[in-house]
């Protein structure tokens, strides 16, 4: 097996520099980058994958999540709208059966579960466990609390 410096001893120090840095890059999946841009909440860049194709909004990734899920996880509301706008579901359930609107209740995230609910979001859902959203508020949590007020709460 020829070494490496042979391989590119046909070219110029610049080029075998240059060539050498490019076999020892690292490349990720396109729905990692993805989703570490939601985490981040770039929102550019998440605009861009989405006009750009590169990834389907409803794929349920290794995390167990889809794209909204994550971006709810993440606090971010405006990534989630962005989502949203480009179709995301905001009924899709993750591989527990918990939807966006479980996880904005669980973390703490009342603007956004006001955002799922205004679009149609089901309060009454339940998980796999059998817990609709409501029942995943803490009660330090007195803006959902408020929100969910008249629905059935443990």
């Amino acid at each position: 097996m020829p070494s490496r410096t042979s391989r590119y001893a046909r070219y110029s120090p610049r080029q075998r520099r240059r060539r050498l840095l490019a076999d020892r890059s690292v490349r990720f999946p396109n729905d990692v980058l993805f989703l570490d841009h939601i985490r981040q909440g770039d929102l550019e860049q998440v605009g861009r994958f989405i006009r750009a194709r590169k990834v389907a909004l409803d794929t349920i990734h290794p995390s167990g999540l889809a794209a909204l899920h994550e971006a709810v996880l993440s606090g971010n509301l405006e990534c989630v709208k962005l989502l949203v706008k480009y179709g995301a579901d905001i009924h899709q359930r993750d591989e527990t059966g918990w939807t966006p609107l479980h996880i904005a209740c669980s973390d703490g995230y009342p603007d956004i579960a006001r955002y799922l609910i205004s679009l149609g979001a089901d309060r009454e859902a339940a998980n796999d466990d059998g817990d609709l959203p409501s029942d995943l508020i803490d009660p330090d949590f007195k803006d959902l609390v408020e929100l969910f007020k008249g629905t059935k709460m443990d």
